[in-house]
């Protein structure tokens, strides 16, 4: 077992890092977002503030380091040196499925970061088809004191558990096992996807049994059926992860869709978010915090420096689109009217 998880965890980082692990023919839907140029925008570039409010702590912008990984040397590696980067930026940060953490002792330090990233939130992550495989309360806050998280954040990932050798299948009775975990953890307990979204239904759903907030985790970023099939040795598994090579819901459609029917709840937008302007155009139709995985995953192979380089360009870009439109905060990012979604101008209305 442990040499299992350990391996699958190196594998899935250097499968992400190399191969064509992206749905086919997927977008994020964002491009079909653009903002209304704004001449003469009466706002000095250096006033503009991201900061915001996740989990009880300020960020210094609205950005999450994405769950990714832990339980390998390289996850090791990765961790520290995105920990490092997320505190002196000051974004949240999300540690891979700490299953690994309970079930083997090994690169335990993979996801004990509180010590580089002490102040920014913390987010301990588990594989909600677990509950239906032995875990429950007890091993859920074990998890959250041995990681010091802010918060757990359970993932739901039917389709890569289809595909992956040996995957936990019985996704039956998940919604009262995870009230029963909202209810007794001591942190709030979010809930997101990998790869292939949640919609206002399903997200509605879970905040009703106590979900604290939603990372919708969209289609058009890294497909986990691709990831999973370039790892599998069955060739029916091999194939049919084929035939669903662009399935799933666009990151955009899932954050309209989620916000129409919780206007109220924390949104998480990931999945396939590349720059700043991304996190300008979800921020606009209703995310409060964007997460970025791939784009960070190269850079933290390398050094806490090139994390840092890639997140100063993020936060500029995102500026960039704030000055464009003459909005200096992100209240003001939220509410503008200077944008255009699928053709139709918000300024007409």
């Amino acid at each position: 077992m442990e040499m299992d998880i350990n391996q699958r965890k190196t594998e899935h980082i250097r499968l992400c890092l190399t191969d064509q692990v992206e749905g086919v023919n997927k977008s994020t839907g964002l491009e079909g977002i653009s903002f209304i140029h704004n001449a003469l925008p009466e706002i000095d570039f250096n006033d503009i503030s991201l900061t915001t409010d996740f989990l009880q702590k300020q960020l210094k912008a609205p950005f999450l380091v994405s769950s990714m990984t832990g339980g390998s040397a390289l996850a090791t590696e990765i961790n520290l040196n995105l920990a490092v980067a997320s505190e002196e930026k000051g974004w949240a940060i999300g540690l891979g499925s700490t299953r690994a953490l309970l079930e083997s002792t090994a690169y335990e330090d993979s996801f004990l970061i509180r010590k580089q990233a002490k102040t920014v939130p913390v987010i301990a992550n588990l594989g909600a088809v677990q509950l239906n495989y032995g875990y429950g309360v007890d091993e859920c806050q074990r998890i959250v004191d041995a990681t010091e998280a802010d918060s757990l954040v359970l993932h739901l990932n039917s389709l890569q558990e289809v595909v992956q050798d040996g995957g936990d299948l019985n996704f039956d009775q998940l919604l009262p096992r995870i009230e029963e975990i909202c209810k007794k953890l001591s942190v709030p307990v979010g809930v997101k996807e990998v790869g292939f979204g949640i919609d206002g239904t399903v997200a509605k759903k879970l905040y009703d049994v106590g979900i604290h907030y939603v990372d919708v985790a969209g289609a058009g970023g890294t497909s986990w059926s691709q990831v999973e099939k370039l790892r599998t040795k069955d060739p029916l598994r091999e194939a049919a992860a084929e035939a669903f090579n662009n399935w799933g819901l666009p990151t955009k459609d899932c954050l309209v869709s989620v916000r129409s029917a919780l206007p109220k709840v924390p949104l998480v937008a990931s999945g396939g978010m590349k720059t700043g302007l991304d996190a300008a155009k979800a921020l606009t139709i209703g995310a409060d915090v964007v997460g970025y995985a791939r784009t960070l995953l190269k850079a933290a192979t390398e050094s806490v420096e090139e994390v840092i380089n890639v997140m100063d360009q993020i936060e500029f870009e995102l500026k960039m689109a704030m000055f464009g439109i003459g909005v200096k905060t992100l209240e003001e990012l939220k509410n503008t009217n200077r944008v255009t979604i699928m053709g139709r101008s918000l300024l007409d209305e």
